[in-house]
């Protein structure tokens, strides 16, 4: 329907510890689910060249019919990164991937 509001994840960014952009929720599940599909829990994990290939194959071709899977997946990289949800292997150059087991958890705030 015209006029009605496409649902938007504010992302955001282990480098800067600043919120990233904001882009549509049904591109950032797609994008999440297909790097949370292909990054292993353990070392090596996941070489970070290969991750917009995975990507591409795992996620729905219509969704990058006019959208760059390079420029998603890094900006979903970081969100789950800054999440907790997955994490460069410590020392591995080339860049590796590896999913963690408990997502980080964000500041609490006192009742």
């Amino acid at each position: 329907m015209a006029g009605d509001k496409v649902p938007m994840v504010e992302t955001r960014n282990v480098n800067t510890g600043r919120p990233g952009p904001r882009i549509p929720q049904e591109m950032y599940d797609a994008v999440k689910a297909a790097i949370l599909a292909v990054v292993p829990e353990e070392a090596p994990g996941f070489p970070w060249k290969e991750l917009p290939a995975a990507v591409k194959r795992h996620a729905p071709p219509r969704l990058f019919e006019r959208a760059s899977v390079d420029w998603y997946t890094v900006t979903v990289k970081l969100d789950l990164e800054a999440r907790g949800l997955i994490a460069r292997v410590p020392g591995a150059r080339p860049q590796r991937l590896v999913r963690t087991r408990q997502p980080r958890r964000g500041r609490r705030r006192p009742l």
